[in-house]
């Protein structure tokens, strides 16, 4: 666009802006220029532009702005003096120490200035943030740029982001509880967002002055600790949080944080007699989260911590965040804790005995129990905690069959699935973590496998007897008592050595065969079948052909319910599939030796055919992995390898023309990959694979009439190659 011819009109725009009926018209086309055409006005007429800016008319409308009296030509004028700032940003931090740029900075600075709240009173100190994020990386390109040679109008440029930053942590403060009650949604969203922006400028800043602005906000923590003011301090814990991850010298903010963790400041939050705002306890908690390495380097403060924790979980608007901590603090910190197992188990109960802790709040705290339970070297005081542990389980337990007993189904199932959550909890927690270090001098584990086998009996079956009376309260039709039962049983599986969580096979092959198509969450349960098989191939596992041998007992019958049509029953003929993968190759002989199965596999395998050959995406899915893992070439005895072979040669020529057919048109674009990798195998590990695929690409079944013989052929030998 030719914009010269426009330059003559700005002479008759200038004048308006001093004229109080025309201001907000003059300044809003000012503002759209200058945020359109940043170049568009000559020097000269930036100069009137200035001269409005620093001139009373304008410091009349920014009183206005810093009183929060947000008329008309107030808001205008705001726009107007952030577009000047956006265009002109270089050159007011390059004059920052000049008489018109201090001017103009400082009425940039008073954007901030009233005493309202973000989005709920002050509407312009958001725009406002987007120019001081915009000057502080415009502060740190320069440094960037310059090298050590700093800028004489540097000192001055800094300041003014250092009173912004000062600004800024007075208008982060939250209002009382009572006023914020009363705010809309709306209104609570803007003022998180503004306090989201604070946190961006606060990263920012830290590039430019280092530590010293974490110190500054510790010395401001500790003097609003000091006076008791909470919400003084719960805007400074939140400015300390949002550095954490910013933080570059550790032993610098190590010293920082010391002195800020050795203060009262636990000792007040803990104290009944002082009225804290929850927001401030919630973000002390979250202050523990974002520096709980923190706590690892220098555990002589943790105690005095998760005695704050515990009592802040009795908050219901801090209780999720402080479980979150315990659970966090007791995993990093397991080892310093062995000794405090007793004080967390009377803690603990105290918790529960008051009622005060709510379900999702109890699943960590077990967790966290857990992982310092994990961290004892003996095995037998391990057993006495866990069992003091799971006593606590128990009383859910019996809670649910209660309130089942007197029809208070609802009361029921919440205490039933919390108690069964719990023990996938312990369950997770109770593993060893993947950073301990390997004992190279501790003897074998084989040694002591069946004596940790024989102690941990005793808990399994109570841990089993606690599903088992779950699942009589609630039903065996509860979806969701199903599904977190597999759950527990899966959190044993990763586990090389016998342990708690480590099921003796036949607990969980009972639970899997007990179940029917009509089951609900059944594929949640073969799907537990299918890891069970896989933890057991592990290097060092013992096989366990005889659960192998009922689990595979039970797919057939299964599919037999289901008349051996994946349409039926979709997601279960899907895991089914799936399962059966899991037979590959470990299991293989299970699979193909066994002359009671030569009919049931034989109804198996055309299962997978005909799921290749439907339209529901899970089994063909499946259906396609199955044939992609049965036609690697596996090194298993030889009488599997036989029958291996006897069975490709059987099944391989229609499983082709399932391939060949999702390939030529029945398998849409982004399925192609899947497909591609069965006939990648079917290639190069069978002799006969070419001519299964020439019959497959000329069958009067191949779906796609718009490709000729001679593509057919040329596919064919590019297969081939």
């Amino acid at each position: 666009m030719e914009l010269a011819p426009l330059r003559t009109l700005i002479p008759y725009t200038a004048p308006p802006l001093w004229d109080q009926d025309l201001f907000e018209v003059a300044a809003d086309c000012w503002t759209e220029l200058l945020g359109t055409f940043g170049q568009f006005f000559p020097p000269e007429s930036m100069e009137h532009l200035e001269n409005f800016l620093t001139g009373p008319n304008a410091q009349d409308l920014l009183s206005l702005i810093v009183k929060g009296d947000y008329e008309p030509d107030a808001m205008a004028y705001s726009r107007l003096l952030l577009a000047y700032g956006e265009v002109k940003l270089p050159d007011l931090a390059r004059q920052s120490h000049t008489a018109i740029g201090i001017t103009l900075i400082d009425s940039l600075m008073q954007l901030l200035a009233y005493e309202g709240y973000a989005g709920a009173e002050d509407d312009i100190c958001t725009p406002a943030m987007e120019f001081w994020q915009a000057y502080t990386e415009f502060l740190i390109d320069e440094v960037d740029t310059t090298d050590d040679q700093v800028e004489p109008w540097m000192g001055s440029a800094r300041q003014y982001l250092l009173r912004v930053l000062e600004r800024c942590w007075s208008k982060i403060r939250m209002p009382s509880e009572e006023i914020y009650a009363q705010w809309t949604s709306e209104a609570k969203g803007d003022f998180k967002v503004f306090r989201t922006d604070v946190v961006d400028l606060l990263q920012s800043a830290y590039t430019l002055f280092g530590s010293s602005i974490f110190n500054n906000l510790a010395n401001l923590a500790l003097d609003a600790l000091q006076r008791q003011m909470w919400l003084h301090l719960e805007a400074t814990l939140f400015c300390l949080n949002a550095l954490a991850e910013s933080i570059s010298d550790e032993d610098t903010a190590d010293a920082t944080l010391s002195t800020l963790f050795g203060s009262e400041l636990f000792a007040a939050m803990t104290n009944d007699a002082i009225d804290i705002p929850s927001k401030t306890q919630q973000t002390a908690v979250s202050l523990i989260i974002s520096f709980a390495s923190f706590f690892q380097r220098h555990t002589q403060f943790l105690l005095s911590m998760l005695n704050f924790l515990f009592v802040a979980i009795r908050t219901s608007a801090v209780a999720g965040v402080a479980a979150k901590a315990i659970l966090s603090t007791a995993d990093s910190c397991r080892q310093t804790l062995v000794s405090e197992i007793d004080a967390f188990l009377e803690q603990f109960n105290n918790l529960l005995i008051s009622e005060d802790l709510e379900l999702g709040s109890q699943e960590r705290i077990f967790g966290a129990i857990a992982a310092v339970i994990q961290a004892v070297p003996s095995e037998e005081q391990k057993i006495w905690s866990l069992s003091k542990l799971l006593a606590f389980v128990e009383r859910d337990v019996k809670t649910c069959e209660e309130f089942a007993e007197y029809q208070a189904l609802v009361g029921a199932e919440e205490k039933g699935l919390c108690a069964l959550r719990c023990l996938v909890s312990i369950g997770k927690y109770l593993q060893e973590p993947d950073d301990i270090p390997i004992d190279l001098e501790s003897k074998p584990v084989s040694q002591d496998e069946l004596y940790l086998a024989t102690i941990w009996s005793p808990s399994q079956h109570r841990m089993v007897d606690y599903m088992t009376r779950v699942a009589g309260a609630l039903g065996t039709d509860n979806g969701d008592v199903v599904e977190v039962t597999c759950q527990v049983f899966r959190t044993g599986f990763r586990e090389s050595f016998p342990g708690p969580f480590v099921f003796s096979p036949r607990f969980i092959e009972n639970y899997v065969v007990s179940t029917s198509l009509r089951s609900p969450r059944l594929e949640h349960v073969l799907d537990t079948a299918g890891a069970m098989l896989s933890a057991h191939t592990r290097a060092g596992t013992t096989r366990i052909d005889f659960s192998a041998t009922r689990f595979l007992d039970h797919v057939f019958q299964l599919i037999a319910e289901m008349e051996y049509n994946p349409a039926n029953e979709p997601e279960v003929s899907s895991s089914c599939i799936d399962l059966a993968s899991k037979y590959i190759p470990h299991y293989l002989h299970i699979f193909l030796l066994n002359p009671q199965y030569r009919n049931p596999v034989n109804d198996f395998m055309l299962l997978t055919i005909r799921s290749m050959q439907r339209q529901e995406i899970m089994p063909r899915r499946s259906a396609g992995l199955f044939w992609t893992s049965l036609l690697v070439r596996y090194d298993v005895k030889a009488d599997t390898q036989l029958a291996l072979h006897k069975t490709l040669e059987q099944y391989g020529p229609q499983a082709t023309q399932a391939i060949i057919n999702n390939i030529g048109g029945d398998a849409v674009r982004s399925e192609l990959e899947n497909w591609a990798n069965p006939l990648r195998q079917m290639v190069s590990t069978q002799i006969r694979s070419k001519q299964w695929i020439k019959e497959a690409l000329f069958s009067n079944t191949f779906p796609s009439s718009k490709v000729g013989d001679a593509e057919k052929t040329q596919f064919l030998e590019q297969v081939m190659q």
